[in-house]
């Protein structure tokens, strides 16, 4: 922002827009109780606009509204000290918070030399993860490619993750993958690519480490065409984190963009409460983060940026039954 005033200008219509989006039962719905769950409500700051200096910066936020789970940042708790990550687990266990998933730091989309960069400093990163009591890591899957054909791509990523997976489980990590079912990606490379739950665990059964799961995002979910039946196929165990987001209304599935969603259970487009009450039959234990890439919340400081996600979090968990 240019000036003090433009930014505060800003926040102010942001968290107007935001609120009529979250709709008049917040009150009733944000610290309403919820069916049992063992799944948490988990800050990522990068997911919704949030600009954070370190891992103590994500702690406190978390904790000063109400989150149940952080992301750690494998590259600074591989350079932590032992003194230092002792004081950093005694802030999470004394705000009685639990890990999010990390991301995958290798850069396995592009070519060798940036995969074998990424692949040289990954033991490093693991094992400061692990000191740290990580268990799970995440990323996500392009679904076009410009030049590989679909079996030339997906041996491709099979090679290159199975190679991260077996460096990650060495030190305990699950890894989970993210397909994107966003139907404007889809069509962006000239070759099709992975982009739904099944091809999704295709691709996890070639890897076959044994430690590769999931990342669900009710967002790709939804734009895959996938379904409640997906979902209660699964079992806690093939799933490693999960994202949730709602979809701006108005726009048909096939002309929505990836980068203008909304927050969870902003608009109803998609249906959270299946998606969450699916996640809460198989008794799915991890982190569900929300990734909204929504321009009114990416313009608001911190505070309010969290405020108004975990406002947002709180209505969807309301669907719980």
């Amino acid at each position: 922002m240019n000036s003090v005033n433009r930014r505060q200008f800003s926040r102010s219509l942001a968290l107007g827009a935001l609120g009529a989006a979250l709709g008049p039962s917040l009150r009733s719905t944000a610290l309403g109780a919820t069916a049992a769950r063992k799944m948490t409500l988990a800050l990522t700051p990068g997911s919704i606009g949030v600009q954070v200096r370190n891992q103590k910066e994500v702690l406190e936020l978390a904790s000063r509204h109400g989150f149940e789970s952080v992301e750690p940042l494998g590259e600074e708790l591989s350079r932590m000290t032992a003194e230092g990550l002792q004081e950093l687990m005694a802030a999470l266990k004394g705000n009685k918070l639990s890990w999010a998933a990390a991301g995958l730091t290798v850069d396995f989309r592009n070519e060798d030399v940036q995969f074998e960069a990424g692949m040289k400093q990954l033991p490093s990163i693991a094992m400061g993860l692990q000191r740290a009591g990580v268990t799970r890591v995440g990323t996500w899957i392009s679904p076009s490619h410009p030049s590989l054909t679909y079996r030339q791509n997906f041996q491709r990523h099979a090679n290159r993750l199975r190679a991260a997976a077996r460096v990650l489980k060495d030190h305990g990590l699950r890894l989970g993958l993210e397909y994107v079912g966003t139907q404007t990606l889809l069509t962006r490379g000239r070759y099709p690519f992975v982009h739904t739950m099944a091809e999704t665990r295709e691709l996890i059964a070639e890897i076959g480490t044994g430690n590769v799961g999931l990342v669900l995002d009710t967002w790709h979910w939804w734009t895959a065409g996938d379904t409640e039946a997906d979902i209660l196929a699964l079992k806690n165990e093939d799933i490693v984190s999960v994202d949730l987001n709602d979809a701006p209304s108005g726009i048909p599935k096939a002309q929505q963009q990836d980068n203008q969603r909304e927050l969870p259970a902003a608009t109803g487009v998609i249906d959270a409460g299946v998606f969450l009450n699916a996640l809460n039959q198989l008794g799915y234990d991890g982190p569900v983060r929300p990734e909204p890439f929504n321009k009114a919340l990416n313009e608001l400081g911190n505070d309010p940026a969290c405020a108004a996600t975990i406002a947002a979090m709180k209505k969807a968990f309301a669907l719980l039954r």
